[in-house]
């Protein structure tokens, strides 16, 4: 079943599992608290997983096609990830 996937999918996946795992864990410690100003610093520091995550993955997804694609595409689509981290900025 697995046998065809590149490496580099499956570290790509793993980041995506831990920020998932990460997410989990920080909606558990926001019911541990039970307090808004102790949620609303959990949400902090899970904004600030996101972004990294993002740029992470992106990173790998580049490398593991950098072969098969031109730069000029590479570079559009760096700056599509610049534009997605720059318009949800606060």
């Amino acid at each position: 079943m697995f046998h065809g996937i590149e490496r580099v999918v499956y570290a790509m996946a793993s980041l995506r599992f831990i920020s998932g795992i990460l997410e989990v864990l920080g909606g558990l410690t926001m019911l541990y608290f039970g307090t808004a100003s102790k949620a609303l610093q959990v949400n902090g520091l899970l904004a600030l997983v996101g972004p990294f995550v993002l740029i992470a993955v992106t990173v790998f997804g580049v490398v593991g096609i950098a072969d098969g694609v031109s730069v000029r595409r590479i570079l559009l689509l760096i700056i599509g990830v610049a534009c997605i981290l720059f318009a949800t900025r606060t």
